[in-house]
């Protein structure tokens, strides 16, 4: 079994001694092993977007470039709205690299799941399950764990509104969003995360991290709760001045654009 390293880089960290409110150390996540099944679980019902993004993010840095196949559940889709290419061109992912197979519930996505973990032409494989739902049991988790060891492709599952169960994942993650930070002249900042460590064969559970995803470099940065600097001053600013825009003035009167003719 390959291991590769989570796509991470040492960000920013509250500044230690006089006036810091913690240390500079950064606990270092482990790795994701190629060849396994990685459970992933929002915290709120509300983080499954965030669930998502940061899923495929971390698939994609595995894939290396190969296709990817993501299966979700038909409720996502009711619940959390279909997949949009250009918002996810926009997230610093690849849509022509991702083969999205909807499953009409829990049962039909882990038969997918399954198939395509046997696939070894494939970078990695997302599955996602909504609920609790007793077709994700101990059984159907070694089926899928076993399935990704002999291809050697990656699982990474994502469940929403469900609580961790026992399974032969190998390792366990949970998710919550976490707000951003600004970038120059207020622009939206980087989608961050919280990452628990639920389970890990190499014991080390509990372990956690907040994060950040640069699309560009599409890689994580680690940064620490309380870090509230201005996020990498390498991001660049809109070019251009930046003009103030108001809500609550009143409508300006718009012109004449054709001649009045008075009758009479």
């Amino acid at each position: 079994m390959q291991a590769y390293p989570f796509p991470l880089r040492q960000g920013w960290s509250a500044p230690s001694g006089e006036g810091g409110e913690e240390g500079a150390r950064i606990a270092s996540l482990p790795t994701l092993a190629r060849g396994a099944l990685h459970e992933f679980y929002a915290a709120r019902a509300s983080d499954s977007a965030a669930l998502s993004g940061c899923a495929l993010a971390i698939g994609q840095v595995l894939a290396q470039g190969r296709p990817c196949l993501w299966v979700r559940q038909e409720a996502f889709d009711r619940e959390a709205g279909h997949p949009h290419a250009p918002g996810l061109c926009e997230f610093g992912l690849d849509p022509a690299s991702l083969m999205i197979l909807r499953a009409k519930d829990a049962r039909a996505a882990l038969q997918a799941g399954l198939e395509g973990a046997r696939c070894a032409g494939l970078g990695v494989v997302f599955l996602e399950l909504w609920g609790e739902d007793p077709a994700y049991d101990l059984t159907a988790s070694r089926r899928l764990a076993l399935a990704a060891r002999a291809s050697g492709v990656p699982l990474l599952l994502t469940r929403i509104a469900a609580k961790a169960r026992p399974s032969a994942a190998e390792t366990r993650w949970e998710l919550r969003a976490l707000p951003s930070r600004a970038l120059a002249a207020q622009a939206p900042g980087l989608p961050a995360f919280e990452l628990t460590l639920l389970r890990a064969r190499n014991g080390r559970e509990g372990l956690h991290d907040h994060l950040e995803w640069n699309r560009d470099a599409r890689q994580f940065l680690s940064r620490t709760a309380t870090d509230t600097r201005p996020a990498e001053a390498a991001l660049p600013s809109l070019p251009g001045a930046v003009v103030s825009v108001s809500f609550d003035r009143p409508r300006a009167p718009e012109p004449d654009l054709l001649p009045r003719r008075e009758a009479g």
